[in-house]
């Protein structure tokens, strides 16, 4: 069983920087793909970015590739959303999530891929 707890969410304004943190239990975090999806206001969850365990990392596209940097520190065993010149459409609802160990790369990319989801954080952007 693995808990997140998301944090970092804020009102900001267009053009501004904001960095989520996603802080894990248990002991085997190292070994999870980590993945960060968002929910805007009447619209469906949509996938953000995910590290795999070895680090390699995936974005969405378009629309937050050269703006947002995912990273983890297993040490701390936290996984990071670095958010840059954020956009009005980037308000939403921020979720981070777990899969479990052999999540395949495009599994780690889709809600299904992931067993463990933590409560959000909300993200606003003003104009």
């Amino acid at each position: 069983q693995v808990q997140l707890v998301e944090s970092g969410g804020d009102l900001v304004q267009a053009g501004d920087s904001l960095r989520l943190s996603c802080a894990a239990s248990g002991r085997t975090f190292s070994s999870y793909s980590m993945g960060w999806f968002r929910q805007a206001p009447g619209k469906e969850r949509e996938f953000v970015a995910t590290i795999r365990s070895s680090g390699g990392r995936l974005y969405s596209t378009d629309s937050v590739k050269g703006r947002f940097t995912i990273s983890r520190d297993n040490a701390k065993n936290t996984v990071y959303l670095q958010m840059s010149n954020l956009k009005p459409e980037d308000t939403a609802i921020y979720y981070c999530a777990a899969a479990r160990p052999g999540t395949t790369a495009v599994g780690a990319t889709t809600e299904l891929g992931y067993t463990y989801w933590g409560q959000g954080t909300q993200v606003t952007v003003s104009s």
